[in-house]
């Protein structure tokens, strides 16, 4: 087992590595920017190591930085949280080329389902469903406008470098491709460097599934259920639960094969999630892997009693997963709420400032991931994710409940937040039945924030 680890994210994901660490006897060193000086991670790992300025580009994401901190500090490992670097696979290679572990797949495995053309015919090789369209990166418009006409619109052109929704737009008939194609390569070349495109018929009115998987060295892969992640606002997940309401046992172990298949197509090592698009007539196709622990790893967690930070660390160290196929037991209903500094009535602009009281909810199921304290700063720099909550109970219904109770008790002085609107949602005719998809928000947003959230919410 490694004796040190350096975390090199920040953030809540960076204190759920540092006290996961912490029980497994192993010592931190905390990578930050010059933003994060007075962080919490910073606070509570062994030691700790600036790695940059605030930006990103020159702490979170400076490769050589990264790699300098932990040989300096004699870390064994690595681990990335999510973000960053944790699916880049140049990191991966440097973390190999200097004796360090990479918390994580390989970087040939990286490399491969990043390029999500190429995990899509992969997954197409080992019988894995995958949504119709191209069989490869689009040569230009005129080839989009073929394969659209030979699959039917409604269409999405999608970036094979993409992620959180970028490089993606969709065209709902043949006069609107264009525009959307040249969108789309604008928005990759921007964020990616790189505007290759595949197209993809859209499935209208999907729900977002997804399923956990954790691989060793040894060749155990194991499948840990699935999340249900169709609430979003702009392709960003917003509140997931586990397990997935709308599947029936037919439906469950057809997904659990094909995200197995996935799995062993790439001899796949560490905690992942298999994503599927569910349509409503009942088929499922795969949309991606991500080769990383996950934001809701947590409602996994909650539902079947398996630390999976713990099992990623060990499985890094050449470890065996610590239980069998026949040990993982859903139990009960999770779900998990994501609180972000911003203000929904003002189109969800960020909120960053410093947060002059605070209270996070408690009690029998309930669950909080943060790394803020009293008087901590909300950087503008990062992500405006400030906290997770986390429910558990017997039932849907029961967790809904006890969701609501937490987000009352939830306090958050100083930043806007969305706790209020994440508060209606759970009070929603359509969210309580289960009768949402991945447009639900786009749909009912205006209605949620013209409730009088005064007479929702508890007063304090």
């Amino acid at each position: 087992m490694f004796k040190k680890i350096l975390v090199a994210c920040r953030g809540e994901i960076a204190m759920r590595v540092i006290r996961c660490c912490q029980e497994m006897g192993i010592e931190t060193v905390q990578a930050y920017s010059e933003a994060d000086r007075g962080s919490l991670p910073v606070q509570f790992a062994t030691e700790n190591v600036c790695i940059g300025p605030p930006a990103a580009s020159g702490s979170y994401l400076n490769i050589p930085a990264v790699i300098a901190a932990a040989k300096a500090y004699h870390c064994q490992a690595i681990h990335p949280g999510y973000g960053f670097l944790s699916e880049n696979a140049d990191f991966a290679e440097a973390c190999r080329e200097n004796g360090i572990v990479m918390i994580g797949p390989s970087a040939e495995v990286i490399r491969r389902m990043g390029d999500k053309q190429s995990a899509r015919m992969l997954m197409k090789k080992n019988d894995v469903p995958v949504v119709p369209g191209s069989d490869g990166i689009l040569k230009n418009v005129q080839e989009a406008e073929q394969i659209a006409e030979k699959i039917g619109y409604p269409v999405l052109l999608k970036a094979t470098a993409g992620g959180g929704g970028r490089g993606m737009r969709i065209a709902a008939e043949a006069s609107e491709l264009e525009k959307a194609y040249e969108e789309a390569q604008a928005e990759a070349l921007a964020a990616f460097g790189n505007g290759d495109l595949y197209l993809e018929k859209l499935i209208v009115s999907p729900r977002h599934i997804e399923v956990q998987i954790l691989g060793d060295s040894q060749g155990h892969l194991l499948t840990l259920g699935e999340r249900d992640c169709s609430i979003q606002r702009r392709n960003q997940k917003l509140i997931e639960e586990a397990p997935a309401m709308i599947l029936n046992k037919h439906q469950r172990a057809a997904l659990y094969k094909a995200a197995f298949r996935a799995g062993k197509a790439v001899n796949y090592t560490s905690v992942g999630t298999v994503e599927f698009v569910l349509s409503p007539d009942g088929s499922f196709y795969f949309i991606e892997m991500n080769t990383r622990i996950q934001v809701e790893h947590t409602v996994t967690e909650m539902v079947t009693g398996i630390d999976l930070c713990r099992e990623q660390i060990r499985v890094a160290a050449g470890l065996p997963v610590s239980f069998r196929q026949s040990d993982v037991v859903i139990r009960g209903h999770a779900i998990e709420c994501r609180v972000n500094a911003e203000n929904p009535a003002k189109n969800f602009q960020p909120s960053p400032g410093t947060v002059r009281f605070l209270h996070f909810p408690a009690g029998f199921g309930v669950r909080c991931e943060s790394a803020m304290y009293n008087g901590c700063t909300i950087s503008p720099y990062y992500d405006s994710l400030i906290a997770k909550i986390i429910v558990c109970a017997p039932t849907r219904l029961q967790a809904i409940r006890k969701m609501r109770m937490a987000l009352e008790e939830m306090t958050v002085e100083g930043p806007d937040t969305n706790i209020n609107f994440l508060y209606l949602i759970m009070f929603d005719q359509n969210y309580l039945l289960g009768n949402f998809d991945t447009l639900f928000l786009s749909r009912d947003t205006g209605k949620l924030l013209n409730w009088d959230s005064r007479s929702q919410r508890r007063k304090r």
